[in-house]
């Protein structure tokens, strides 16, 4: 048998068992042949394209304290994130604050710092009490920024160092992913588009570019210390848009006014005092606000916390004239003490000078000049009654001429802005044009020196980002 038949012979053998073997397995595959179609159909399903859902594309605009707490909060909840600042660099203000040591909120709950906010308290509760100041704490202990409270309830950076503060907000908002863009300066902001589900689409113009977006959240500050850059650009692209903008004045500012002994007083600080401002022609009783906190005597009026809490409702009124401020020099000590003090004839104290009297609560200046002020120079058995009523009314009511404030260029926060009815204060989206979120000093929003304004800004920023992202 040559090699070919071989071949033949050996090839039928193996096919002839191929076909000994493969037969049950094809009758069983015939009798599984539907199954295995609907197993295969499922699998196949697995590998269909999937839906892919949009990311939401976010432009914030102003990388202060609310800006990059709302840039990261989005990006973290999934958006696309673009953050404009016109600086150099984030944060600017943040490192001027508290005097560079940045007092990033107060030791209270979430009432007490709506309280520090007159008329947006309710505005700013849903905001705040979903992110209060224990949370701005733990936020920043956890961003290793250590925090320590002194006995005014200001809370700071255990360092003292506001840098550390605006570090912190900068790498949360880089390591959450958002895409930073410095000296990028916005002119305009406008909306281009409808989309499909009738939501606006909006186009943010720079200086050198345009972007487009699918929500912005507007952060850009006021016009307080405008050498930070915060120069109120925003409200007049916000008013295009149909805002109502609160005429913006300077708020938490040093006062000028007082009279020239007044002025002979520049540099003394009291450490407890009560400034109380009441409408002009108003009853005796009414009162604008009153405030208990230091007070320091400058050459051209006044500053310190009292001063600087209550500017803002002087400023409110329009005009100095519309409001009077009154001082209490002495809140821990009450008239009847007083009259009591300054109407002992008897005793070894009636022949003590009245300034010198005076100096035991109050720093010898002070007390000289307010013994002059009121004629009293003299000794205390010595003290006519009407002068007694005078000195005592200068010592719990003692009026301040005021004539202005230092303008934006000195004053910590702007009062006035974007109208709170136009905004939804539990998302902080516009009224007037869904899409656009508005967050921080923009907003008619002002409160109290002592770490209120940015406990606002953190907690508004935060809102808005969720909102915008989709969460809210």
């Amino acid at each position: 048998m040559g090699v070919i038949g071989i071949t033949v012979q050996f090839l039928e053998s193996t096919w002839l068992l191929i076909t000994v073997i493969a037969s049950p397995i094809l009758k069983a595959l015939s009798k599984w042949r539907a199954e295995i179609l609907s197993i295969a159909a499922s699998l196949g399903s697995l590998f269909e394209p999937l839906t892919v859902q949009k990311f939401m594309r976010i432009v914030v605009i102003g990388a202060g304290a609310a800006g990059l707490i709302a840039a990261a909060e989005a990006c973290r909840r999934g958006a696309d994130v673009v953050l404009l600042e016109k600086n150099t660099k984030t944060g600017v203000k943040i490192l001027m604050s508290g005097g560079t040591r940045c007092n990033i909120t107060h030791d209270t709950d979430a009432r007490g710092i709506c309280q520090a906010f007159g008329h947006a308290k309710r505005f700013l509760q849903p905001s705040v009490g979903a992110f209060p100041p224990p949370d701005v704490v733990a936020m920043f202990n956890q961003a290793g920024v250590a925090t320590k409270v002194e006995s005014t309830g200001k809370v700071f950076p255990e360092s003292n160092r506001a840098i550390q503060v605006r570090d912190a907000l900068h790498q949360m908002a880089i390591d959450a992913g958002v895409k930073l863009r410095l000296q990028a300066a916005v002119t305009n902001v406008t909306r281009s588009a409808t989309d499909a589900d009738g939501q606006n689409e909006w186009t943010v113009h720079t200086e050198t570019d345009s972007i487009e977006a699918d929500r912005v959240i507007v952060t850009a500050g006021g016009k307080s210390w405008p050498g930070c850059g915060t120069t109120g650009d925003a409200y007049q692209w916000l008013s295009a848009l149909g805002h109502s903008i609160v005429s913006p004045r300077p708020a938490l500012v040093p006062l000028v006014g007082g009279t020239p002994w007044m002025h002979q007083l520049s540099g003394i600080t009291l450490d407890d005092c009560i400034a109380t401002v009441r409408p002009a022609g108003g009853k005796r009783k009414q009162v604008a606000i009153a405030r208990r906190s230091s007070w320091l005597f400058t050459h051209f009026g006044f500053s310190g916390p009292a001063a600087m809490d209550v500017s803002g409702v002087m400023t409110a009124a329009g005009s100095m004239k519309q409001s009077s401020l009154e001082l209490d020099l002495l809140p821990e000590v009450d008239d009847d003490t007083l009259e009591s003090t300054f109407s002992d004839r008897q005793s070894d104290g009636g022949r003590r000078r009245v300034a010198a009297v005076l100096s035991q609560w109050l720093p010898n200046r002070l007390a000289d000049a307010l013994v002059l002020h009121a004629g009293a120079d003299r000794s205390v058995a010595e003290l006519p009654a009407a002068t007694r009523r005078q000195l005592i009314d200068s010592i719990k009511r003692l009026p301040l001429p005021v004539s202005g404030t230092r303008g934006f260029a000195k004053a910590e926060v702007t009062a006035g802005g974007v109208s709170l009815k136009e905004v939804n204060p539990k998302t902080m989206e516009s009224r007037i044009c869904p899409g656009l979120f508005i967050a921080g000093e923009v907003l008619d929003v002002d409160g109290w020196i002592g770490g209120y304004n940015f406990q606002a800004a953190f907690a508004t920023g935060r809102a808005a980002a969720i909102a915008a992202a989709g969460d809210g």
